[in-house]
């Protein structure tokens, strides 16, 4: 094996450079995993564009599917040749919160692609406890276990009921996945509400239906006039302060809001809004990472068992795939918004494939 890969190292906001840098050592609970896809998470592209606390340089990355290339003397729980999904996030175990089970909450976590090295590159050493077998799944769908537990953590702890109409706001990727884990879950009445009408009708494919394009209609009154009543659960996955507020406005008394979306700016709501958390005596709950007890949580085993199944349409999703060389133009096109995409993957050795196709 050379010594060298290639990668993504990010050196500052809007600065991420394609080098060669030497291929990452392992310790002995630690394997190499030959990284084949990974995925751009919403959080990666504003860590890009609007903050960054870790040292650097850095390698961003969490999203990914690999190999197993070599493994350090004390690894028994996997062999070099299986082909894997990495966990990102690696609990202390030992805090109030680990203790309880509740390893989202972790105090003082750690985790890959901004802690440590993530997989914006060819290979990545990782414990490996933060592995778990994907046998004949796709890599590509394996790329998308994580955020995929994401979405089943918001659903499972949200709780919803058969006869039960739901809103999501915000039908990107990470909508999309809660859409269909909602449909699995016996959810009948799915309302997707977006601003682009390519979106819906993807979710409609997936299992919404109904659809509100906010740009051309009104979000409350289409839901009153879907529901009567307003939605027994809103699951906000849009992250923005008209989305969030919304939330508030179309869910019935006694309903339920589920908040996945990340807020990158603050949040101000309005009179009506804010009193409808009492007057309809709303319950609301953040939904925070994919975690729970054992380690790494159902959200985890279930996703890899339902891919398996045939369950979940993924491959629909993937809207661009770029080479590793071009990381920092894929950020640039998510941010400028030239182009409509939903999933966005990075391909670590295509520049190496290309002459063989």
């Amino acid at each position: 094996m050379d010594k060298k890969m290639k990668a993504a190292v990010m050196y500052g906001l809007e600065d991420i450079r394609f080098e060669d840098i030497p291929i990452p050592t392992y310790n002995d609970d630690e394997v190499l995993v030959k990284v084949m896809v990974v995925g751009i998470c919403g959080s990666d592209t504003s860590r890009v564009f609007k903050k960054w606390r870790y040292p650097l340089p850095a390698i961003l990355g969490h999203e990914f599917s690999g190999v197993i290339v070599q493994k350090g003397k004390d690894v028994r729980n996997f062999d070099i040749g299986e082909n894997v999904v990495g966990i990102p996030l690696l609990p202390c175990f030992t805090c109030h919160n680990c203790k309880k089970g509740n390893f989202s909450l972790c105090d003082n976590y750690k985790m890959t692609g901004s802690h440590s090295y993530g997989a914006f590159a060819q290979y990545i050493a990782i414990k490996s406890e933060l592995l778990l077998a994907i046998d004949d799944i796709d890599f590509e769908e394996a790329a998308m276990i994580e955020p995929l537990a994401v979405a089943l953590h918001g659903v499972l702890n949200i709780e919803p009921c058969i006869g039960d109409t739901v809103a999501v706001l915000g039908c990107g990727a990470l909508g999309q996945y809660v859409i269909q884990w909602l449909k699995i879950a016996g959810v009948a009445e799915i309302i997707a509400i977006d601003i682009s009408d390519k979106k819906l009708i993807e979710s409609t494919k997936i299992g919404a239906t109904h659809t509100i394009n906010a740009l051309k209609a009104d979000v409350v009154e289409e839901c009153y006039k879907i529901t009567a009543n307003g939605v027994d659960i809103t699951m906000e996955c849009a992250g923005s302060n008209i989305t969030q507020e919304q939330s508030l406005l179309i869910t019935s008394k006694k309903g339920k809001i589920a908040y996945l979306g990340i807020a990158y700016s603050d949040i101000t709501l309005s009179e009506k809004a804010f009193e409808s958390i009492f007057r309809k005596e709303l319950l609301i709950k953040g939904m925070w990472n994919s975690y729970s007890a054992p380690f790494p949580g159902k959200e985890w085993l279930e996703t890899i068992r339902y891919i398996k199944k045939g369950k979940l349409q993924l491959k629909h999703m993937i809207s661009h795939r770029f080479p590793l060389s071009k990381t920092m133009d894929a950020f640039k096109m998510i941010k400028s918004r030239t182009e409509e995409y939903n999933k966005v993957l990075i391909l670590p050795w295509e520049e190496e494939n290309e002459s063989s196709r």
